[in-house]
C-alpha cells in the first residue's frame, strides 16, 4: 500500500500524492518558450518533487539534466576549474539515469576546463544539436558565493548570444530555492561578500533575464481531492471527500507538507479519523511537533527586527499593510512563505502558520514584565466540564480576571495587548483538546474575529473598543454574518470601554428565533 510522504522526494510509486500535472503543463509552457527562470517559494514546499515530476514529464521532448547543489563541497567553489569539475561531473551523474546515448553523456566529462571561458565552449558544444533543459536544485546552498555570481554570469552571456542567433546554450534554465536568485548580488553586498566593480551596479543581476514565475505551487481543494480519491479505493473509510478536502484547504491554504503530515498524521496516528475532528487533532499535535518547517518559521524572525514587528502587527493587532514586493520585508516574508497578496494587502499565507506565530507571539508576551501574567491567578473552574466547553463560563471568568488585573491600564496597552491577554486566558484551559486562532480574511484592528475550537465545537469572538453605540450596533451585523458564515448559532462580543463612567455588563441579545450574541463590556 502506498503512505503519505512528507520528507524528501514524493514517489507517485510509493506515496499517495496530488496530480500536479497542470501544474508541469504550465512550466512547461515556459521552456517551450526557451525561458529561464526560478522557482522560489517557502521550505518545504514540494519544490524538489516538482523538479522530478518536471523531468519525467520533459524526458520525451527533451534532454533533462536534474542537479542540485546541496551535494556540492565549499572546495568547489574555490574558482572557476574546481566549480566546472564539479559541475559537469553531476551533470554526468544524471545523465546516467536517463535515456541519452552514453557517448553524449560521457562527451560532457572534460575535465581540462580551468575558466568558464573555456567552459563556456564545452557547453556550446554540447547544446549544438540537442534541446537540454537544466535543472538546479537548492541554489540556495551557494547563493553567497562569488564563484555561483560567475558561473551565472556566463549563462546570461549565453543567452543573450543565442538570443541573436550567436551561441548554443541550454534551451532552459531553472533554479530552485527559497531565495529570489535576481536578488542575489544585492544580498551579497549587504552581507559584505562582494565589491562593485567600476561599471557595475546592483540593478545588472547576473540572473535579470530570468522571466516571471506565476505557476500557482500550492494544492487547490480539487486537487486534494483527486489525491484522497486515491486513497479512499484503497481503505474505503466511508468519508466525505470533498468537506475533508475542502477542511483540509481551510487550515493549509494548499501548503504541499502541510497537506501531506495533516493525512500523514490522520493515517498512521489517528486511527484513520477522516473528520472534521481528526483534522483539528491533526493540526493539534503538528502545531506542537518541533518540525523543522515551524523552526524556521520562527527563527527567522529573530534574526530580522523589522520583519518579526512586521509579521507581529499582522498577526497579533490584525494590522493592515499594503503588499508591496518592493519592500524588503515583504519580499522576505514572501521568500519563507510567510506572506501572500490579498486584495492588495499582506496577508498571512495559511491558518496553520498563523496558528504557530500566535502561539509563539504569546509565549514572548508572556515573558515580557509588562504583563506580570505569571503572578496573576486565572480562576478557570468551570469552563470545561464533562469534555465541554462552557463559552459563556469562559466570558464570565475572563471579565473578572481582567476587572481585577487589568481595568486600570490605558486604552494604548489594551490595543496593543487586549487580545492577547483574552488569548492568554484561554490558551492553558484549551491545551490538549483545542486552539483557537484569528481568523485574518476579516482581519482590521482589533476586529478581527477569534476562533475557538474545542473538540468538535467552534466559538466566534469578535473583539473591539468601544466607540459609541452605532459602531456597536455595527459590530452585531459583522459577527452575525460571520455566525451565518460558520454556521453558528452562538457568537460572543467581547468590547473594551474606557469611558469613565462605564458600567460593565455581560448580558444575551436575541438576533432572531436561532442566534443569539452574548454581550461582553469591559
Amino acid at each position: 500500500m502506498k503512505s503519505f510522504h512528507i520528507t524528501g522526494t514524493v514517489i507517485p510509486e510509493e506515496n499517495y500524492m496530488v496530480d500536479i500535472t497542470d501544474k508541469l503543463i504550465q512550466i512547461k509552457a515556459m521552456i517551450d518558450k526557451k525561458e529561464y527562470f526560478a522557482i522560489n517559494r517557502g521550505r518545504q514546499y514540494g519544490k524538489t518533487t516538482t523538479l522530478e515530476q518536471l523531468e519525467r514529464y520533459l524526458q520525451t521532448e527533451y534532454t533533462v539534466i536534474n542537479i542540485s547543489f546541496e551535494g556540492f563541497d565549499a572546495e568547489e567553489f574555490e574558482n572557476a576549474a574546481t566549480f566546472s569539475k564539479a559541475f559537469l561531473k553531476e551533470i554526468h551523474k544524471s545523465l546516467t539515469f536517463s535515456n541519452v546515448e552514453q557517448t553524449y553523456r560521457d562527451s560532457w566529462l572534460n575535465f581540462e576546463i580551468k575558466s568558464f571561458s573555456e567552459l563556456s565552449i564545452h557547453l556550446t558544444e554540447m547544446c549544438k544539436d540537442k534541446k537540454v533543459v537544466l535543472l538546479i536544485d537548492e541554489v540556495d546552498k551557494v547563493s553567497n558565493n562569488r564563484v555561483f555570481l560567475g558561473f551565472l554570469s556566463k549563462l546570461r552571456e549565453k543567452y543573450l548570444a543565442r538570443r541573436v542567433g550567436k551561441d548554443h546554450t541550454f534551451h532552459s534554465v531553472i533554479l530552485v530555492g527559497v531565495y529570489d536568485v535576481k536578488n542575489i548580488k544585492l544580498k551579497l553586498l549587504q552581507e559584505g561578500k562582494h565589491t562593485l566593480a567600476e561599471t557595475e551596479t546592483t540593478a545588472n543581476s547576473p540572473w535579470n533575464i530570468a522571466a516571471d514565475f506565476d505557476v500557482n505551487m500550492a494544492f487547490t481543494t480539487t486537487e486534494i481531492q483527486g489525491m484522497l480519491n486515491a486513497y479512499e479505493t484503497d481503505y474505503k473509510t466511508g468519508m466525505n471527500i470533498a468537506k475533508i478536502a475542502q477542511e483540509i484547504h481551510n487550515f493549509t491554504n494548499g501548503y504541499p507538507v502541510l497537506v501531506s503530515n495533516i493525512c500523514k498524521h490522520i493515517d498512521e496516528k489517528l486511527q484513520r479519523e477522516w473528520t472534521t475532528l481528526g483534522i483539528r487533532k491533526a493540526v493539534k499535535r503538528i502545531l506542537k511537533e518541533n518540525s523543522p518547517l515551524f523552526e524556521t518559521l520562527t527563527k527567522n524572525l529573530d534574526g530580522n527586527e523589522k520583519l518579526f514587528q512586521l509579521v507581529h502587527s499582522i498577526v497579533i493587532k490584525g494590522g493592515k499593510w499594503p503588499f508591496n514586493i518592493r519592500s524588503t520585508e515583504v519580499n522576505l516574508g514572501v521568500r519563507y512563505g510567510y506572506f501572500q497578496e490579498d486584495n492588495g494587502n499582506i496577508k498571512i499565507s495559511n491558518r496553520m502558520f498563523e496558528m504557530c506565530l500566535l502561539e509563539y507571539f504569546t509565549f514572548l508576551e508572556k515573558q515580557k514584565q509588562e504583563f506580570e501574567i505569571v503572578n496573576h491567578y486565572m480562576d478557570n473552574s468551570g469552563i470545561v466540564e464533562n469534555g465541554i466547553f462552557n463559552m459563556e463560563t469562559c466570558m464570565h471568568k475572563f471579565s473578572n480576571y481582567y476587572e481585577k488585573y487589568y481595568n486600570k491600564k490605558d486604552q494604548a496597552f489594551i490595543e496593543r495587548s487586549g487580545r492577547l491577554l483574552f488569548l492568554m486566558f484561554v490558551s492553558p484551559i484549551l491545551n490538549g483538546s483545542g486552539f483557537a486562532y484569528i481568523e485574518s480574511q476579516t482581519a482590521d484592528g482589533l476586529q478581527t474575529d477569534v476562533i475557538i475550537n474545542f473538540l468538535n465545537q467552534q466559538f466566534i469572538v469578535e473583539l473591539k473598543i468601544w466607540d459609541g453605540i452605532k459602531k456597536h450596533e455595527k459590530a452585531y451585523k459583522q459577527l452575525e454574518t460571520y455566525m451565518n458564515q460558520l454556521n453558528v448559532n452562538e457568537g460572543y462580543l467581547l468590547t473594551f470601554n474606557f469611558n469613565q463612567k462605564k458600567e460593565t455588563s455581560i448580558a444575551w441579545e436575541t438576533i432572531d428565533e436561532q442566534k443569539k450574541i452574548l454581550d461582553v463590556i469591559l
